[in-house]
Order: C-alpha cells, then structure tokens, then sequence
C-alpha cells in the first residue's frame, strides 16, 4: 500500500480497494507484541489519510487470530526489567492502538479463527463485522493469571454491554463459538478457513453498494455518541448531514439514484 512503512509483526495485502492485514507469528499465536502493537497504530495512521483502501479485513496468520498479550514479555517485567512508569506506558501504547483501529474511517473485517483471547477478545470487539470459524475459542483470561483487562473494558462493554462483558471481564469464562454468537461478540459463524474467505468475500460485496464518505461520517458519528449530551448530538448529527448532502459523493449518489445506474464507487 503507497505511503505505507514496512512491517516485521504485519503482512499487508491490498485488492481491488481493500487491505488485508496478516499478524504473522504463529509460532506465538499471534501475540500482541509490543512491535505488533507500535506497527498496527502505524498502519492506522496511514488508513487514515487513504481514501484509496474503502475497507480493511484483519485476521491471523497459522489459523489463529490472536491470543492476546505476550506473556514471555511481562514474564520478563516480573523479573524486575520494568517498573511501574515503564509498564503504565505499555498500557498506553496498547490503548493508542486499540483507538485507532476502533477509529479508522473504513470499513473493518475481524476473520476470527482458532482463538481470540485477552487483548485479541478486546480487538475483535474494535471491528464493524466480526466473522468466526467453529472451532474459534474466546476468553477475557486476564483475571485467571492475575491481570486486568482495564484498557480493552469500554470496548467489551460497548459491544457486549455491562452485564455481559462484566461477567466475561470478571469470571475469564472461556467461550466457543455458538455462545459468542449467541452474546452478540460475532456476528456469523463459518465453517473454516475456505468458508471464512468466502464470508469476507460476501462482505466486500454487500459493501460495494455503500457509498466510503458516509460510511466514515456514520462511524465517527457513533464513536462520539457517547460522550455528548442529546442537545450536543443533535447539532453534531446535524452538521454530518449537511456536510454529506454538500458532498460530491451525495450528488453522485442521488444522480445514479435517479438515472436508474450504479454510482461511481461500485465498481461496477
């Protein structure tokens, strides 16, 4: 992707407007390093600017997803190698990352497959869609080693709400994939990996027909929500919309709408 660095915990592909993005240590279950998470808050930044990528798939190389923090690493805390200021700022570069993939404009995919534990439970909840194998396990396991989940919990609670991500966050209940369907975490459940491609595959296309620019104006509405007041979010909801039926996009829209064809950004 232009403008994009080079990545050593990342495989990047770009299709025909779409990123997929590879975490690519299976050997560590796709563990989120400290150099995946400084990579992937890199990789927003440049998300952000790009009007050329309309969404963005997210998925695990080896067949799992992400199991979460590296636990070799805060092994290594434990010994004495960090203290207190050290290790409140990893949970801030964590933070900073989970805000950016919650905050990119495009369209996002979590392809969830063999695992999503902790910090990888905390990332699928950051994606618009979230599609699971059979065989996908979930867990908020942070409590069963003696950690907290603090940084991922407004995300957790925001899909899930209180009563089901406290008692995820407080119990570290592990989930398969019926039950995490069930709750709301995922929003379809696939066969395998053949059958996980093809659900992304149906993705993109249900997408197509949705114009980018509204699509951004409509999550950047919803992640303010919120934090504003009802009078705030009139007025905010208020500008959106009229900074959208303004927009070159609008026109396009409304024209193909009444000259019976596809609009621009289909594709088609």
């Amino acid at each position: 992707m232009e403008g994009s660095p080079d990545f050593e915990t990342l495989d990047v592909e770009a299709a025909n407007g779409w990123l997929t993005v590879w975490f690519n240590s299976p050997e560590n279950r796709n563990a989120l390093t400290t150099e995946r998470a400084r990579e992937l808050t890199s990789l927003c930044k440049v998300l952000v600017a790009s009007q050329a990528i309309r969404g963005v798939v997210f998925r695990g190389r080896g067949g799992v997803f992400c199991a979460g923090g590296d636990l070799k690493s805060f092994g290594r805390m434990l010994s004495g190698d960090a203290g207190y200021d050290e290790i409140r700022d990893l949970s801030l570069a964590g933070a900073e990352m989970f805000d950016a993939i919650y905050a990119l404009p495009q369209y996002t995919i979590m392809a969830v497959e063999g695992a999503a534990m902790a910090g990888g439970l905390g990332m699928v909840c950051l994606g618009d869609h979230v599609i699971a194998t059979g065989d996908t396990t979930f867990a908020l396991s942070e409590v069963r080693i003696g950690l907290t989940p603090v940084q991922i919990a407004p995300f957790i609670i925001q899909r899930l709400g209180p009563r089901v991500g406290r008692s995820l966050m407080l119990t570290g209940a592990r989930l398969d994939a019926s039950e995490a369907l069930s709750m709301g975490l995922v929003d379809s459940v696939v066969e395998n990996a053949e059958a996980l491609t093809a659900s992304i595959d149906a993705q993109k296309k249900l997408l197509a027909g949705a114009a980018p620019g509204a699509v951004a104006a409509i999550k950047a509405q919803i992640a303010r929500l919120p934090f504003q007041s009802r009078s705030e979010q009139k007025h905010a909801a208020a500008d959106s919309f009229a900074k959208q039926m303004l927009s070159d996009e609008a026109r396009e829209g409304i024209g193909a709408f009444a000259q019976k064809r596809k609009p621009n950004w289909t594709g088609e």
